[in-house]
């Protein structure tokens, strides 16, 4: 008496992966003098970006090295782009003419 198995043959699949999560990246592009230039101003742009860390609105923040040209600020998730800009807007960077650029971005995150 042969047997039956009724999955023989039937294809099982892996679970689909979950979603991305879809953080938003505010990207400075720093004057070429950044470095002579931001100290007046230094203090109040990292306290503006604690600030937003402690809101839970951005998760982290840092300039980019080697060389110093800009920086990137991770927002959280949740954080409306009104609220990204009105940061951009804020900063002493951007209001006194440190920030050559800004701009927003999506980021998809896959793997954490």
């Amino acid at each position: 008496m042969a047997s039956s198995n009724a999955a023989a043959g039937a294809t099982v699949s892996a679970p689909a992966p979950p979603a991305p999560k879809r953080f938003s990246l505010l990207f400075y592009s720093y004057v070429p003098d950044i470095l002579e230039r931001r100290d007046p101003f230094r203090a109040a742009h990292i306290q503006g970006a604690k600030d937003a860390v402690a809101r839970g609105e951005m998760r982290m923040a840092g300039a980019l090295a080697d060389p110093v040209d800009g920086a990137v600020f991770v927002f959280d998730p949740a954080t409306p782009t009104e609220t990204i800009e009105e940061f951009a807007k804020g900063d002493p960077y951007v209001q006194n003419g440190l920030v050559t650029e800004w701009k927003v971005r999506p980021w998809m995150v896959v793997a954490e």
